[in-house]
């Protein structure tokens, strides 16, 4: 699956204008996204850096409509994160993220170390974070009929404030289904699989929601 952006970016051009707008194409589960092509395209001052939104229009997203879940979907979620360890399961979650995806890490200047995959994993600061994403999660469960409302706060949050690029929520969620199907891989069935992955895309795109 392939989804087009288009972001501004306002490092300065020679004769003193913003760049034009660029193109670029992600391929999910190959890991090259924009923040890899944004190495070689770095704002020319870490003020600029701090502001510069990479995707402000995604022009290939899901529908901005609510998810319907059935009984069953929600009786399974409900039934697998009855027997989560949060603490765990969100501090490997986030390590993941930030190992497999490092650019990610520029979010987290504030954690210290994460300058190794062990630094990571054993980084008391990405636990804790990890485990209050994972709490979010534990939110939606509760509001499934409403996640652009439950993440609302959030979405404004993460848009105007930490200017996170929003295919990071995507890039989480499956960061989590790993780490579920790893503590358990019985109960973790296709049919459990599947009604985990709409749900952490319904929270991406709920998270996303602001952006739109």
């Amino acid at each position: 699956m392939s989804i087009l952006l288009t972001h501004p970016c306002p490092s300065p051009t020679p004769g003193g204008g913003p760049l034009p707008l660029t193109n670029s194409l992600i391929l999910l589960g190959e890991g090259r996204t924009l923040g890899q092509e944004m190495r070689n395209k770095r704002p020319h001052s870490e003020e600029a850096a701090q502001t510069c939104f990479w995707p402000i229009r995604i022009t290939s997203k899901l529908p901005d409509t609510m998810v319907h879940f059935t009984t069953e979907e929600k009786a399974a979620v409900a039934s697998l994160w009855a027997k989560v360890n949060v603490e765990v399961v969100g501090g490997e979650s986030l390590a993941r993220l930030l190992i497999v995806y490092p650019w990610t890490q520029r979010f987290f200047d504030s954690f210290g170390n994460l300058y190794s995959e062990s630094a990571i994993m054993g980084n008391p600061k990405v636990k804790a974070h990890g485990r209050k994403v994972l709490n979010s999660f534990g939110n939606a469960i509760e509001h499934m009929d409403d996640l652009k409302g439950t993440f609302a706060d959030l979405s404004e949050l993460h848009c105007d404030k930490l200017h996170v690029d929003p295919e990071n929520f995507r890039l989480l969620g499956n960061m989590i289904l790993i780490v579920l199907a790893t503590h358990f891989s019985k109960e973790f069935t296709p049919q459990m699989q599947a009604s985990w992955q709409k749900l952490t895309n319904a929270v991406a795109n709920a998270l996303a929601h602001k952006y739109h």
